[in-house]
């Protein structure tokens, strides 16, 4: 069970250790008044807004570039194939395409509940560092494979290296903050990959220009360059990756105590509890976790279409190749901006399923634009709410998930498994997206918005529950969400 206990009315001694527990110092109702973890109360609000923003500035912007390379780093193979890998390795053949691109997320969805479980136990520096690097690696040997097998075992590696990196990365953000702080936090960091996404296309095709160069096609020098700027922002990022709140070495211990108290008062988790395997079966019985994972699944089926198929489907609009690489990019600079406005919104009024609602509606007639109108130009319209609404549904379902779980285990546990269902996600846009299909890609479009429609039944049926169980919390003061009689879930 979560402490209840008020942190405004708790003090800290001088060296207590903050991976222990908070220690309770006796103070008069007079001095609460006057001063909040030591600070007067009348500057308090200047205090937390320089503290917050200097968590936002050195969490946010790096863990978005981090993840910005990787999203690029799985992404680039359309833009190698048309640029030369696909003649090279002769990728048309049969599904070797699909084939290469679908291997990547098995060793991605295996390994991502193990790697948040011992995410505190390597720490967050080494861990997350070493995967930068190594995926880097791999990425840069890319460029010198000599046939398709070879690539499909540098895309199982990559799978690999980057399985734990996306839900460590939530699950760090999600304990720096307020529950109805997080989305705006979670989009902040996430729109930063949406745009460097938006023109790495550009970019790796202008990178293709240097064919003959060293010897080299110019798809290999995509996975060159991309491949060494990852390694070397691995190794400079592990001065600056940011831990968890009770352990951070960029706050002072005063900064530190502030933001574990305010954690401590919004939700009761400030401190860690220790992840085991039994803790993890337990939390693996709630069934909520599984319908928030079937909600990621059919929100990232969209985005990763998007992402994997968006020159393609441009190409078979009648665009050439250079146009149809120029044209990508505008959705992303669209998607990035709705989705700051959604989230800016959903944390304002405080509420998630709504605004859940209308993105994945966005998407739904987004898809069926694209795919059943006839004019190039509104399908092209299509691409841009289609990116938009499922863009802004991944980091919409993800706080919607970590504003209703209490305890840094749960939540390790329940991010890795939300985002592991993005990977199969990812399975499916890489397979219901058939060369046969090009250029309407009728079936996928189909599945892809049946999908959208089965997210608002499952986002339905959690709100529902979710507002049954605080009703029942209100008329019987029973707990509602982690033992916890003071808490209500958000809806």
């Amino acid at each position: 069970m979560a402490s209840t206990t008020n942190p405004l009315a708790t003090g800290f001694q001088s060296g207590d250790d903050l991976n222990g527990k908070i220690s309770p110092v006796s103070v008069s109702n007079s001095d609460v008044e006057r001063t909040v973890c030591g600070i007067p109360v009348r500057n308090q609000a200047t205090f937390e807004r320089r503290v917050m923003r200097r968590i936002d500035l050195r969490v946010l912007p790096l863990l978005g570039i981090l993840y910005s390379l990787a999203l690029i780093d799985r992404s680039n193979l359309g833009v190698a194939r048309i640029a030369g890998m696909g003649e090279d390795l002769e990728l048309s053949i049969g599904s070797r395409y699909s084939v290469v691109s679908c291997v990547y997320f098995i060793p991605y969805i295996l390994l991502e509940l193990p790697s948040n479980m011992l995410l505190r136990t390597f720490g967050t520096r080494n861990l997350l560092s070493f995967c930068v690097i190594a995926w880097g690696a791999v990425q840069l040997a890319m460029a010198f494979v000599p046939n398709w097998q070879y690539l499909a075992l540098c895309r199982v590696l990559l799978g690999a290296f980057e399985a734990g990196f996306f839900p460590a990365l939530v699950f760090i953000i999600t304990t720096w903050y307020r529950r109805h702080e997080v989305q705006k936090r979670l989009a902040g960091f996430y729109l930063i990959s949406l745009l460097a996404g938006g023109f790495s296309a550009i970019l790796a095709y202008s990178f293709s220009h240097l064919a003959g160069k060293a010897g080299l096609p110019g798809w290999s020098w995509i996975f060159v360059i991309e491949g060494a700027v990852t390694i070397l922002i691995g190794c400079v990022a592990w001065a600056f990756l940011p831990g968890f709140p009770d352990n951070n070495t960029f706050l002072n211990s005063e900064e530190t105590r502030f933001i574990l108290e305010r954690i401590e008062e919004d939700r009761g988790d400030s401190l860690p509890d220790t992840v085991t395997l039994w803790k993890a079966f337990e939390y693996l019985s709630d069934w909520k976790i599984w319908i928030y994972g079937l909600m990621f699944l059919c929100a990232t089926i969209p985005a990763y279409a998007i992402g994997f198929f968006i020159t393609v489907i441009l190409s078979g609009m009648g665009w050439n190749l250079e146009f149809a690489l120029l044209l990508s990019a505008p959705p992303y600079v669209f998607a990035a901006l709705s989705v700051f406005v959604f989230a800016w919104l959903s944390d304002h009024f405080r509420s998630r399923a709504i605004f859940l609602t209308a993105q994945t509606i966005l998407t739904l007639v987004g898809f069926a634009i694209t795919g059943f109108v006839e004019r190039p130009g509104w399908r092209y319209f299509g691409l841009f709410l289609g990116n938009a609404g499922s863009a802004g549904c991944v980091p919409g379902i993800l706080a919607y998930s970590s504003n209703n779980i209490v305890s840094h285990s749960k939540r390790a546990v329940t991010t890795a498994i939300i985002i592991s269902f993005g990977g199969l996600g990812g399975i499916i846009a890489t397979t219901i997206f058939r060369q046969q299909d090009f250029p309407r890609y009728i079936p996928g479009i189909s599945v892809t918005i049946s999908c959208q429609a089965l997210l608002l039944v499952l986002l339905g049926v959690l709100t529902l529950n979710f507002r049954y169980h605080n009703k029942t919390k209100r008329n019987t003061l029973q707990p509602a969400m982690g033992g916890r009689i003071d808490f209500l879930y958000t809806l």
